[in-house]
C-alpha cells in the first residue's frame, strides 16, 4: 500500500470545500433551534457510511437506479435550494421531523454534509486518486465535522 500525501492532501482538501461544513453552520444552527438537538456522533458516523459506500459503489449503485451521476447531482442540489429558502424566508416547505433520531439522516447526514455533490465528487475522485488517499481524506473531513458539530452544542450553550 503506497501512500502519497500530495494526493492525500489533494483529496482531503477537495472534499473540505465541497462538504463546506463551515458554510453549513447556519443551518445547523437553525436546525438544531427547531430540533432541540443534533446527535453529533451517529451524523458523522452516517455520512461516513454514505461517503464510503459511495467510494465503493457509488456509480454502478446510480446505474443500478438509472441515474446519471450529474443527474444526481441536480437533483441534489434542488433540495439544498429548497431548504435555503426555509431558512431565509421562515417557512416550512417539508414537514418538521419531530423525531431526532430521523432528522439526523434527512437532512443533515444526508444532503447537507453527505450530499449530492460530495457523493458526485468521491465518484470522480475516485477516478484519479488511491482508495487509500480517498478513505483517509473523508476520513480527516469526518473528524472534522464531529468537532464542528460537537462545537455547536457548546457554542449554543453559551448563548
Amino acid at each position: 500500500m503506497d501512500f502519497n500525501l500530495k494526493d492525500y492532501l489533494t483529496v482531503t482538501f477537495t472534499l473540505f470545500a465541497v462538504i463546506d461544513i463551515i458554510g453549513t453552520i447556519p443551518v445547523l444552527i437553525s436546525m438544531k433551534s427547531k430540533l432541540g438537538a443534533i446527535h453529533e456522533l451517529r451524523v458523522t458516523l452516517i455520512s461516513g457510511a454514505l461517503m464510503v459506500l459511495f467510494l465503493y459503489i457509488g456509480k454502478p449503485f446510480l446505474s443500478l437506479l438509472g441515474l446519471e451521476v450529474e443527474s444526481f447531482a441536480v437533483g441534489g442540489s434542488i433540495v439544498i435550494f429548497f431548504l435555503g429558502l426555509e431558512m431565509i424566508l421562515g417557512i416550512e416547505l417539508f414537514k418538521s421531523e419531530k423525531d431526532v433520531r430521523a432528522a439526523t439522516v434527512v437532512p443533515i447526514a444526508f444532503p447537507l454534509i453527505a450530499g449530492s455533490g460530495t457523493l458526485t465528487t468521491i465518484i470522480s475522485l475516485k477516478a484519479v486518486y488511491s482508495y487509500p488517499a480517498m478513505l483517509f481524506g473523508i476520513l480527516t473531513n469526518l473528524v472534522f465535522i464531529f468537532i464542528v458539530l460537537k462545537s455547536l452544542r457548546r457554542a449554543n450553550s453559551g448563548l
